[in-house]
């Protein structure tokens, strides 16, 4: 028996809008974008004065323990899911997070690694540093790190955990060690994203070094992003 193209084209039809859902498949996640920004007492621009090795790392630095942009964004907070999503696991799979030292500044000062992920810290500097750990969760360690050597830690707990340079006593790091893969450090004005999330409910926690942890309710809409401005203070 021959069938019609006429009589196919329904048929035809119906299938490829079955193959066009297929390919779509579930609807586009939500993310969450806004700015962190200061709103406590004028905070006086400050310099921590160097007194060691002046020809590497000068003669002055400026404190970084809060960062403000011109229009109040925090610089270095760190922004996570306080109520992340089933399945949002992060596993320990990707490469090493680099944290250098240049200039007698540990840069970035902030980074985000997973439970049981890695840390590789390196030394651009031509001069001797040392890496000092304070934690309460993971083990700590106290390194010696000449100029061009690498020292690779891992962390297996979920802490916020402080690095310090005994040798230089103005230089500190900050190894956030996130449980989920929803963590995010502010940007030069302040500004993070959180993408990939579904539609609801969710808590923000916001981490600052000085200023503490505030949170904040947010609710990601059906569709595009949700809008926040979080505010923190002395």
């Amino acid at each position: 028996m021959v069938t019609s193209l006429a009589a196919l084209r329904p048929f035809v039809l119906g299938l490829a809008a079955l193959v066009s859902l297929t390919a779509a498949g579930p609807a586009s996640a939500g993310s969450i974008k806004g700015a962190v920004l200061y709103n406590g007492p004028a905070v006086a621009s400050k310099t921590v004065p160097v007194t060691i090795d002046q020809y590497v790392c000068g003669n002055q630095k400026p404190s970084e323990e809060l960062v403000l942009s011109p229009k109040r964004g925090i610089r270095n907070a760190v922004v996570s899911l306080q109520t992340p999503p089933p399945g949002a696991k992060w596993e320990a799979t990707q490469k090493p997070v680099q944290l250098d030292q240049v200039g007698c500044v540990y840069a970035p000062r902030v980074v985000v690694v997973p439970v049981g992920g890695t840390v590789d810290f390196l030394n651009s500097d031509r001069l001797l540093h040392n890496l000092h750990s304070v934690s309460k969760d993971n083990a700590p360690f106290n390194r010696t790190q000449p100029r061009g050597r690498a020292v690779s830690m891992t962390f297996t707990k979920p802490e916020i955990v402080r690095i310090d340079c005994d040798l230089h006593s103005w230089m500190r790091a900050w190894v956030v060690v996130a449980e989920h893969r929803f963590y995010t450090v502010t940007g030069p004005d302040g500004e993070f994203a959180l993408d990939g999330l579904a539609p609801g409910r969710y808590t923000l926690q916001i981490w600052q070094e000085t200023l503490g942890t505030t949170t904040r309710e947010v609710v990601v809409p059906e569709s595009g992003a949700a809008s926040v401005t979080i505010e923190m203070g002395k």
